[in-house]
């Protein structure tokens, strides 16, 4: 089970008892959903042999009708995930791989893992998509492949279309993550400068027989956008890929190989993406095994355990990190004064992927600026404490997962002559946090189901 490596430090922080304690009660939260949405438990509880039967979640293969079975796939979850397959199949396994990110490799018998860069693509990222493509390819009509998806599988698993370089899928994909892009529209570009995602797998595998099983990064878990589904058929289009570059100024400085095959693709010179009703899809089966909601309602049950009143706010949150804590600072002090929409002790929990548009040169991530924005807004009270963590233990280009704040976190700053306002507009939340405590340190947990965020009301 992950665990939170400087809890302690995090709980003496606080400055009194009630604060003590609501940090701990939401640190314990974090750990347990991470326990929930650990990814080898979550293959094991819900993907098994039962004689010549593979059953996962209701999906029934007899293995006595393929010849070959061919484990691929990519994400933060990729190395637990082929575990766990590799314990229910074993020497079932014709051949595989599967790419993870650099530290994650672990031994395995019948699958190799991969490593590749993440959030940039790298060269280690095609050559293990390359080969994946070959084994697609080679699978026939009596075949079983096996596609294991997780967060981070959109950059774990490049192979760029046409004459794209990688270089040029470097510097798109890193305008995309700081310019404040949804996922999905992020997903929209990068499938279609692909020749893996966005339904081309699934085109390579035909006329194999393709099982998908898929641990969701994604707010509302649109199959399309997982890993920026390279087995599910793209409802996006070149045009639309177009519009998200020039909707975040990011057209006129795209590299000019980018602009020249996204316009051929809106002419019609090339050929758009696998879309519904492809015969490409008539044999691919796509499962999700565990989702951000999953972890949210342990958190809830957890926290009413231990007599809180809870509510789920949502599990599909999104927006910009510091409008969503103006919003959500805004609930806890309307519990705290009227009951609404629950009454004090309470906890509210909001599970999704917010987003941060970067126009400072400050070190931070979504689910720190998120908490910096509710400090500002909490401050003074002795009742509120709220923390925000990312479930792969990594928030932004930092080594922390998140922060915890409380009502006096702002005035501790203001002790220490720190400006919190200063750091919020330079996107520096994590320098701010450096300085005063409150970051969240887990190191890489293995799974990835977005961010949660939790309100303590005392």
């Amino acid at each position: 089970m992950t665990k939170i490596s400087n809890s302690m430090q995090i709980v003496e922080n606080a400055r009194s008892a009630p604060l003590r304690r609501a940090r701990v009660l939401a640190l314990e939260s974090f750990e347990l959903a991470l326990d929930v949405v650990d990814p080898f438990k979550l293959v094991k509880s819900k993907v098994f042999m039962d004689g010549s039967f593979l059953h996962v979640n209701g999906h029934l293969d007899d293995l006595r009708c393929f010849k070959n079975v061919y484990v691929i796939g990519g994400g933060k979850a990729g190395a637990p995930m082929v575990s766990a397959v590799e314990e229910i199949l074993s020497d079932r396994i014709t051949a595989g791989i599967v790419n993870v990110p650099y530290g994650n490799k672990v031994a395995t018998h019948f699958v190799e893992l991969n490593e590749a860069s993440h959030p940039l693509p790298d060269e280690g990222g095609i050559k293990g998509t390359l080969r994946m493509s070959e084994l697609a390819e080679q699978a026939g009509k009596d075949d079983l492949v096996i596609c294991l998806l997780s967060g981070g599988g959109s950059s774990l698993l490049p192979l760029p279309r046409s004459d794209i370089s990688l270089d040029s899928k470097r510097q798109i994909t890193n305008g995309l993550l700081k310019c404040g892009a949804t996922i999905k529209e992020i997903n929209a570009v990068r499938k279609h400068l692909s020749a893996f995602k966005g339904g081309w797998l699934a085109r390579k595998c035909y006329p194999a027989t393709v099982l998908t099983l898929i641990l969701s990064d994604v707010v509302g878990d649109a199959l399309d956008s997982i890993a920026s589904g390279p087995t599910v058929p793209d409802p996006t289009t070149f045009f639309d890929a177009h519009k998200v570059l020039e909707k975040y100024g990011l057209w006129e400085n795209a590299p000019v190989s980018i602009r020249n095959l996204l316009f051929d693709g809106e002419k019609g010179a090339i050929e758009e993406t696998p879309k519904k009703g492809d015969e490409a899809f008539e044999r691919v089966s796509n499962i999700i095994l565990g989702n951000n909601r999953c972890a949210s309602i342990a958190i809830c049950e957890y926290l009413k355990s231990k007599s809180l009143n809870t509510v789920l706010l949502t599990s599909a949150l999104e927006g910009e990190a510091k409008h969503v804590g103006i919003v959500l600072s805004s609930i806890a002090k309307e519990v705290l004064e009227s009951g609404n929409p629950v009454s004090k002790p309470a906890a509210i929990i909001a599970g999704g992927e917010t987003t941060v548009t970067v126009g400072g040169e400050g070190l931070g991530g979504r689910n720190q600026e998120l908490a910096l924005s509710v400090a500002l807004r909490i401050r003074g009270s002795h009742a509120i404490t709220f923390s925000s963590f990312s479930t792969d233990g990594v928030d932004g280009p930092t080594n922390a997962a998140g922060a915890i704040v409380d009502g006096e976190t702002i005035q501790q700053a203001e002790k220490l002559g720190i400006d919190p306002e200063t750091y919020l507009a330079r996107n520096d939340s994590n320098t701010f946090f450096s300085k005063i405590g409150g970051l969240i340190i887990t190191g890489n947990t293995g799974t990835n189901v977005n961010d949660i965020s939790l309100l303590i009301i005392s």
